[in-house]
């Protein structure tokens, strides 16, 4: 049941920046702070190479980074799935639908310098690790889904 969640709360979590091209559910645009944002990008930039660490010696799954992406003036973030480091850069593909850019599509292959991912996370014994910008984004939710995603937080 834990894992069943857990794999359902992560399928969420990486859809919940894309976008379709109508505005989705998923896409949150206003409601959180935006300080608390780039706090928390500027975290996960800090915190990157115990990132790199995991992924090259893997203690969990599902490792994933996020991805800023600009096109017309637009920056949309997202989730990279099946993600390898080599050369001070990620490698992964495109997880969600866009919604504002028009430059990439679910399923594509996309890289980016390690310095400019946005965020990263994985996960081990049913608990979620980084994911640090869902953070700000809990005051956006329901009180029970937030709740939920609090549990499967590894640190607040």
């Amino acid at each position: 049941m834990v894992r069943r969640l857990s794999f359902a709360l992560l399928s969420l979590l990486l859809t919940f920046s894309g976008c379709g091209r109508t505005t989705p559910d998923t896409l949150v645009s206003s409601g959180y702070n935006e300080l608390e944002m780039e706090a928390a990008i500027a975290r996960a930039r800090r915190e990157v190479d115990s990132f790199v660490s995991e992924l090259t010696n893997p203690t969990g799954t599902n490792h994933a980074v996020k991805a800023p992406i600009e096109d017309r003036g637009e920056t949309e973030h997202f989730w990279l799935s099946n993600v390898s480091f080599k050369n001070g850069e990620f490698t992964g593909t495109i997880d969600n639908e866009p919604g504002m850019v028009g430059n990439v599509k679910l399923g594509q292959s996309w890289t980016i310098k390690k310095s400019d991912i946005s965020d990263w996370m994985f996960m081990r014994d049913g608990k979620m690790h980084g994911n640090y910008t869902m953070r700000p984004l809990l005051k956006t939710l329901p009180e029970e889904e937030a709740a939920q995603y609090r549990d499967l937080f590894a640190t607040p």
